[in-house]
């Protein structure tokens, strides 16, 4: 039996925080639809349902087969799964009295049980639910209560199958960690040898095995991600290896001569191609975000159909895809979270183009490629780097995309990077970045009149991109970047900060 965890999802909002959470313990966890439960069960060692917006007394409610599982396997029921269990298993689930949202402290503890293994009663939990379970189900043993929640926790009798009706992988379950502790290393038998240097060993070895003596092509942009399938894949293969740094004209300031001058001492194959005017034409007069990233996507698959024939050979794609992307494109692989927007390099390539692709960190969250780069001793400053998406600056200029715009927003950028490294907020912020807005202002400079562009500057703070909170920057520090904007990036007479969150706005505004 392997040591991972199968989490089926049922279209929570917070299934991936339970892979989180799960992995934040060392143990490998991956997500596949409720309705999409592998054949094959061998390679786990406990299965985790998740909540889901739907109720299980819907004629639509989502319904798992759980014949494999429940009684053979250690199960874990959150939330909709809890009720789940309950109502298909003798119980009786009804809409509460008052809908049970937020914060509530745990009343009753059963004494005695691994389950709750240091916990004690009044720790804080998050509730999320208009059902609730009003009977438990055949078999079951109440494990604890809140004030409003009677039967909040179980177990099943002579199975390993717990329930609970609150959300232990959100923050504001004070022991959510612990309990998925208590379930998996104690109750499950999970071993917490997913580690950085496991991944990497593991990882080199199925790349060995898998491209053999192949050539592989990889697009590197600077980033962490491509930096570090980079690395992985050096490992592996060696000079079969050919990177290749595509300046689509949305980059940076200054990053394409940068970036290749980075790479020179890491010993990878990188070779640089100036496309810029290829993709800027290519996107003259569109502004629909969607077409812009499929747009800036088929041009940079294009770009390396014409590199990959001048590789002699050439077999494999290598994308830095990270999980976060397979997530928020294909609805947790076909399951029913929602999409909510497309990454250019997620989605498979078209059939003129014989390359296969291989993707290494495509199961990794930021921080988790972030600790896997470490484990290689990788350079600091690419590890430190703030991620920047695929299509550039592309998704940074509302509307249609110009030189001149490109140029504009490429001066006030560099002001807004350099301005967080020079008063050593770089390091404390995980994503900054400036959006030219579609909208001209009136202002004043000196004593003329002037109608020109604003720009939204935005700094958050997160761990993996799936949820983002803005940064409270100095206003001494707002206040001179704005200055610099506006006096030194001609075309800008206004600058404003986003202080919003995500959820419900996205990082980029595209």
């Amino acid at each position: 039996m392997h040591n991972n965890v199968l989490i089926l999802d049922f279209g929570s909002q917070y299934t991936q925080l339970i892979a989180r959470r799960v992995r934040e313990l060392n143990i490998y966890s991956e997500i596949k639809p409720y309705n999409k439960v592998p054949s094959d069960l061998s390679d786990y060692g406990a299965v985790i349902l998740s909540g889901s917006p739907l109720s299980v007394r819907a004629d639509d409610a989502p319904h798992p087969d759980l014949s494999g599982i429940k009684g053979k396997k250690p199960l874990l029921a959150i939330c909709y799964g809890a009720q789940y269990l309950a109502h298909f298993n003798g119980g009786n689930v009804a809409p509460s009295n008052t809908r049970e949202y937020g914060r509530a402290n745990l009343s009753f503890i059963k004494e005695h049980e691994p389950f709750f293994h240091i916990i004690n009663e009044g720790s804080q939990v998050w509730m999320s639910h208009s059902d609730t379970i009003k009977e438990l189900p055949e078999g079951a043993v109440l494990l604890a209560s809140t004030h409003d929640v009677q039967n909040a926790a179980f177990r099943i009798e002579g199975e390993d199958s717990y329930a609970i009706q609150f959300h232990p992988e959100v923050y504001h379950t004070t022991d959510g960690k612990q309990l998925l502790k208590n379930f998996l290393v104690d109750i499950a038998g999970m071993k917490q040898d997913w580690t950085p240097d496991a991944f990497v060993e593991t990882t080199v070895a199925n790349l060995k095995g898998k491209l053999g003596n192949d050539k592989v092509i990889l697009g590197l942009s600077g980033g962490v991600d491509s930096s570090v399938a980079a690395l992985l894949l050096h490992k592996a293969i060696g000079k079969n290896l050919h990177c290749i740094f595509v300046n689509n004209g949305l980059l940076r300031k200054n990053e394409f001569h940068e970036v290749l001058e980075q790479y020179e001492g890491m010993g990878l194959n990188v070779k640089g191609v100036d496309a810029s005017a290829r993709f800027l034409d290519a996107l003259a007069g569109e502004s629909d975000p969607e077409t812009k990233r499929k747009t800036i996507g088929r041009v940079f698959i294009e770009v390396f159909d014409d590199e990959a024939h001048k590789v002699e050979n050439a077999k494999w794609l290598a994308q830095g895809t990270i999980y976060p992307d397979v997530i928020e494109s294909v609805s947790v692989s076909g399951g029913p979270s929602a999409t909510i927007k497309s990454h250019h390099n997620v989605g498979g390539l078209p059939e003129y183009m014989k390359l296969k692709v291989v993707e290494p960190l495509k199961l990794l969250f930021k921080d988790e490629v972030r600790r896997v780069g470490a484990s290689m001793h990788m350079d600091p400053n690419i590890l430190g780097r703030h991620p920047f998406p695929g299509p550039g600056l592309g998704i940074r200029i509302l509307g249609d995309i110009t030189p001149e715009k490109v140029a504009m927003l490429q001066d006030v950028d560099h002001i807004f990077i350099k301005g967080l490294k020079d008063w050593g907020l770089y390091d404390k912020v995980w994503q900054a970045g400036a959006m030219l807005l579609p909208v001209n202002s009136v202002g004043v400079m000196g004593d003329e009149r002037t109608y020109e562009k604003c720009v939204a500057l935005r700094a958050v703070e997160s761990t993996d991109g799936m949820t983002a909170d803005w940064v409270n920057l100095p206003y001494k520090f707002l206040q001179k970047i704005s200055n610099e904007i506006i006096n030194r990036v001609k075309g800008v007479n206004r600058v404003v900060y986003d202080i919003s969150s995500k959820p419900p706005a996205t990082i980029e505004w595209e």
